[in-house]
């Protein structure tokens, strides 16, 4: 159940980002330059979080589960771009792209972190 319950959540949060990006300007103020890329930072952070919970323990290996999680995110972002050059008031931008693979990527080095953080304070 539990496992069901993380590929759901994974599946809102796509609808919810696939909502967001269908929408001809963001829903929120701009208040310096570059603002956006923060926000695809913290979309996609947020994002790997949610597919590295729904895919661990379906492989072996963890690195394997942090590989498919950066790679997944990086193909949704990829595919969010391609399809806002179709939407009115929005266009594709490579630095989208890149924001959001870094937060891909920042989210798996947090949990990273966290690990052997864990691991220290156990004494592994």
């Amino acid at each position: 159940m539990i496992k069901a319950l993380d590929f759901i959540v994974l599946a809102l949060y796509f609808l919810l980002m696939y909502w967001l990006s269908v929408q001809s300007s963001m829903p929120a103020p701009m208040w310096f330059d570059f603002q956006d890329k923060l926000y695809h930072v913290g979309a996609y952070f947020v994002m790997a979080l949610l597919v590295w919970r729904a895919l661990r323990g379906l492989f072996g290996s963890p690195i394997i589960v942090v590989f498919l999680s950066i790679v997944f995110c990086g193909l949704f972002g990829i595919l969010e771009e391609w399809h806002q050059t179709s939407i009115v008031g929005r266009n594709a931008d490579i630095f989208d792209w890149l924001a959001d693979l870094f937060g891909s990527v920042s989210a798996m080095l947090f949990l990273y972190v966290l690990k052997k953080r864990a691991e220290k304070k156990g004494g592994v």
